[in-house]
């Protein structure tokens, strides 16, 4: 017994100082270490959501955009996170039955619903904006447009998200967010590197939109803007009645009006749909539009029989624009002033669509006016059999869209066969869609207050200046430690001898 209490005499580690260091150098350690993963552990990102409902004229899309809850230079950092396509036509063909287009969106919504977290439903806001097809609507018959957006006022506000109002924008606004959507996506807004014009095309408008020093002669010819601390003033334009489908109303309009016939039915003999293509069409389908004529003729209905002719095609989509009115220094079209073109330009809509049908979305000017006039001359029941999965609504167009795009731009926008390599025929850019939603969805940012992120729980300065303590304290225990042994193998080594 006396034995082994002299050998616990002898051990230093079991005198009570050294027990007191150890414990002492054990909770130093710990605290480092758990300090150390506390403050450096992945900071959970905080989102916020945004749904713009783009309310076109044949149809409506639903888009989910997400953002840090920390915003860059008062801009939130917008992504897409989910998209739906409505089923159906555009809410502007509800004016018949304006009680049916707010629940028209329900599927819709209901993914929406899923794609956002429950805890972030109520401080979600939704916006919805209407284009040509309800400016159009509002134009024939304003007490039908209205009901129609009350419908879907009432539907939206049901939902769990915050409301924030449905209306139907101007086609200068569409043509702005649609070129912040497309420099926003190119990161050119933060690179700060000279902006890429825009150019969209839907089924009853099209825009230009681009950035420029000129003077405008009207204040409908521009817009201003502030993103990421720098001003923008662009020019932007937009075409009412001259989207894809109701340009070919238009179109059709000038032939059948050219052409009356006697008391027979009325055959029109079309060169900008394919030899072959005989259909009878209703002519109630071509003016119920305030695009057309008001003088209608006589006949209900009328035989469309292709005859695939490029050349006399495209002669006559020039008629439906007036290329001899300019009052200004450059005009487009119909007497509108257009600045001269500048920088490139990113093409999206229906123009990216029909192109990408074509195979026409890389290829020169005139290599395209080449491939079409073939395209076109193919007969019908050929063009059918090579696709079949095409809806036959979309398939009889193609000839026509694609003369109709290739007029517009060469024409009517000043582009040449050396201008045309700037136009980028776009349909994504990382992985968001191009279109006027996103950049809609990105200005109002500025007026949705930031949140705080989550943040370390020690500040920087304050865990810097533990870290240095506990340290110190450490270096501490271990120099005072070593004394301890030292002292204590001296006494021992003294003892032995």
């Amino acid at each position: 017994m006396a034995g082994q209490r002299e050998m616990r005499e002898k051990n230093p580690w079991h005198r009570r100082p050294i027990i007191i260091i150890a414990v002492l150098f054990t909770v130093v350690i710990g605290g480092l270490v758990t300090m150390s993963v506390m403050q450096n552990k992945p900071i959970h990102q905080k989102y916020k959501y945004g749904i713009v409902l783009d309310a076109g004229s044949s149809h409506t899309s639903v888009y989910v955009y997400q953002w840090p809850a920390e915003k860059e230079n008062n801009t939130g950092m917008v992504t897409q996170k989910h998209t739906c396509n409505v089923k159906g036509k555009g809410i502007s063909s509800y004016f018949r039955n304006a009680n049916q287009a707010g629940p028209s969106l329900r599927e819709c919504m209901e993914e929406a619903e899923r794609a956002i977290p429950t805890p972030r439903h109520q401080e979600t806001p939704v916006y919805l904006g209407a284009t040509a097809g309800m400016r159009l609507l509002r134009k024939e018959n304003e007490t039908a447009s209205g009901n129609v957006l009350l419908s879907v006022m009432q539907f939206l506000q049901a939902t769990p998200f915050s409301f924030q109002g449905a209306r139907i924008i101007t086609g200068q606004e569409e043509g702005a967010y649609g070129w912040i959507t497309v420099n926003y996506l190119s990161d050119n807004f933060r690179r700060a590197q000279h902006t890429m014009g825009a150019l969209d095309l839907g089924g009853a408008s099209t825009q230009i939109t681009f950035e420029s020093g000129d003077h405008f002669k009207s204040i409908n010819d521009f817009i201003h803007f502030r993103l990421y601390g720098k001003e923008y003033r662009v020019y932007t334009h937009s075409f009412l009645c001259y989207g894809k489908d109701q340009a070919l109303k238009l179109f059709l309009d000038r032939q059948l009006q050219a052409h009356p016939t006697g008391s027979g039915k009325q055959t029109l003999e079309d060169p900008c749909f394919h030899p072959g293509y005989n259909k009878s069409k209703s002519v109630q389908d071509i003016y119920n539009s305030p695009c057309v004529s008001e003088v209608q003729p006589s006949k209900a209905e009328f035989t469309h029989k292709g005859t695939g002719n490029w050349m006399l095609c495209q002669k006559n989509v020039r008629r439906i624009f007036n290329f001899s009115e300019c009052t200004s220094s450059s005009c487009s079209f119909n007497g509108v002033f257009q600045p001269p073109l500048k920088g490139q330009f990113g093409a999206f809509s229906a123009f990216f669509f029909v192109m990408d049908f074509l195979n026409l979305t890389s290829e020169p000017l005139e290599v395209s006016k080449k491939k079409l006039a073939a395209y076109c001359s193919m007969p019908w029941d050929e063009v059918t059999k090579n696709h079949k999965k095409v809806k036959e609504k979309y398939l009889q167009e193609y000839c026509f869209s694609g003369t109709y795009i290739l007029t517009l731009l060469e024409d009517g926008y000043n582009f040449t066969s050396e201008t045309w390599k700037d136009i980028k025929f776009i349909k994504k850019i990382a992985n968001s869609d191009a279109g006027w939603t996103l950049g809609y969805m990105l200005n109002l940012t500025n007026m949705i207050p930031a949140e705080a992120p989550d943040s370390p729980p020690i500040p920087h300065a304050g865990y810097v200046t533990l870290m240095v303590l506990f340290v110190f304290v450490l270096f501490f225990l271990i120099v005072l430690a070593y004394c301890f042994f030292r002292r204590s193998s001296s006494a021992s080594q003294k003892q032995i001898v």
